[in-house]
């Protein structure tokens, strides 16, 4: 998805060259420069937010003209705990796709069916149906037991990007999302991230932080336990309350090895804090996660 850079410097970071693949071939991507696209990527896990969506406000930046169409498909496999706050993982595998219309529509398995709505040079504003997958007791039998599922469900999600400036392309981003069904919350996430050195033409990586907010309805869809919970399980009943969920921290990757093919790699950690890292639902606070995707674009 990415159009072959020419060879210069641009943008400095504490004083030290930023190679043009870390920031211009992010700018010449097709619209995606890091998304961990498995059919799974709505579902919470300890990726930040911003990694659904890395590279794409910077397009605009270092490209003004986009093409019309973007497309580029895949696959991807993610290896990350059984539920929020599980001690133990498992390998889920789904197909990656990213379509993008005139920088207006999109349709991602990472960002979900949206359009942005309000966009200037160097930010962009955005709404979009998104879904999660929830979570069964069979995702974990020995310690969901008792505790029932949390069904599928779509949703709604507010979002806005904005880049610092050319010489200093830190991404700050917000958003909030609201389910229908399922949890039928409301959470949101601050996060922020930009290119890293060390990246050349063919290679090149973005790292930053993310916090995670959720409202009390969220919390206790996720990490309480009501009194029928209480009674079929052996966790005692347990009152979330709204606030900060989790903090964390992550790197995306992106390897060009071919005109059309490509390879993106993540990784992050998270720490639930406040009622979800108290909850006896959570058997580690610190969790992490790790996917791979290989990519074709046209």
């Amino acid at each position: 998805m990415r159009n072959d850079s020419r060879e210069k410097r641009i943008g400095t970071f504490r004083n030290k060259p930023i190679g043009i693949a870390a920031v211009s071939l992010v700018a010449v991507t097709l619209g995606v420069a890091v998304v961990p696209g498995a059919a799974l990527a709505q579902t919470p896990s300890p990726l930040g937010e911003w990694q659904y969506s890395a590279g794409i406000p910077l397009q605009k930046v270092w490209q003004p003209s986009v093409p019309d169409w973007q497309l580029r498909v895949g696959a991807a496999t993610s290896f990350q705990p059984r539920y929020e706050g599980s001690d133990r993982y498992h390998l889920m595998a789904g197909p990656s796709v990213d379509v993008r219309y005139k920088d207006l529509f999109f349709f991602s398995s990472g960002e979900g069916l949206g359009v942005n709505f309000a966009q200037g040079q160097n930010w962009r504003a955005s709404l979009a149906a998104i879904y999660d997958l929830g979570r069964r007791g069979h995702d974990d039998p020995q310690e969901l037991n008792g505790l029932g599922n949390i069904n599928p469900a779509p949703g709604l999600k507010l979002s806005g990007e904005y880049v610092v400036s050319k010489e200093f392309p830190l991404v700050l981003r917000a958003d909030v999302r609201r389910y229908f069904g399922g949890s039928n919350g409301w959470t949101g996430d601050l996060g922020a991230y930009m290119p890293m050195p060390g990246s050349t033409n063919n290679f090149f990586w973005f790292a930053g932080p993310n916090v995670t907010f959720a409202d009390s309805t969220y919390m206790n869809s996720w990490f309480g336990v009501n009194r029928e919970q209480a009674a079929h399980s052996r966790y005692p009943e347990y009152h979330a309350s709204a606030g900060v969920k989790s903090v964390g921290f992550g790197i995306s990757v992106v390897w060009l090895f071919d005109k059309h093919w490509f390879a993106t790699a993540d990784g992050a950690f998270q720490q639930l804090v406040g009622s979800a890292g108290n909850s006896p639902i959570t058997h580690r606070k610190a969790n992490g996660v790790a996917d791979i995707s290989i990519n074709y674009r046209f």
